[in-house]
């Protein structure tokens, strides 16, 4: 499946790939158009579906590959030794860092498709999705939570980093002069922040 378009070279695959999450990032399977992803990606509908099939194929395949990079990158950046729960946040997020580098709206993708309510989108991703969601469910019970112990929930305490991040990832992503480094540095100084905070409870 799929071989003719691995066939092409890797800047034309990055190029229909970005184009094709960008569109399925900002809308729902329903209302992602086709004609918006191959005017991204500079080529015709009819290759589209050469490659493809249909809106599902590439839907389904783009799932796929998203769950496949964002783990290999997560295999690479965290440590399976790693307990301290700020470490582990800043391993997950550089993972998210060298991700954005080559796809900057892979991570935003599989927000949305794991919110998908579609039927057909959602059944054809089930399997990829409940791998995915088990692995990160495997990298959160790596840490150590009692360092919160007193000072609220740990569930709280993990959903106030994940507002941060959000917040700061969307208003990062605004700026003209935008880099992932960037961001990751960013988030990085507001964790250190949090753990200072933490330190003189």
């Amino acid at each position: 499946m799929n071989d003719k378009f691995f066939e092409q070279k890797q800047e034309k695959q990055d190029r229909i790939i970005n184009a094709a999450l960008k569109v399925f990032a900002q809308s729902n399977y329903r209302h992602a158009s086709t004609d918006d992803i191959v005017k991204g990606a500079g080529i015709s509908k009819g290759l589209l579906f050469h490659y493809f099939t249909s809106k599902l194929g590439l839907y389904e395949f783009l799932f796929d590959y998203s769950v496949r990079f964002m783990l290999l990158e997560l295999s690479r950046e965290v440590k399976r030794s790693e307990t301290d729960f700020f470490v582990l946040t800043m391993q997950m997020e550089r993972a998210r860092m060298q991700v954005m580098r080559l796809y900057p709206y892979m991570q935003q993708f599989l927000n949305m498709a794991l919110k998908e309510s579609m039927a057909e989108a959602a059944e054809c991703t089930r399997q990829k999705r409940e791998e995915y969601q088990e692995s990160m469910r495997a990298y959160s019970l790596q840490a150590d939570y009692s360092v919160f112990a007193g000072i609220g929930s740990a569930d709280r305490m993990v959903c106030l980093m994940q507002y941060v991040i959000d917040g700061i990832t969307a208003d990062m992503s605004k700026q003209h002069d935008f880099t992932p480094e960037k961001l990751y540095r960013e988030i990085c100084e507001y964790i250190a922040m949090l753990q200072r905070m933490l330190r003189q409870e």
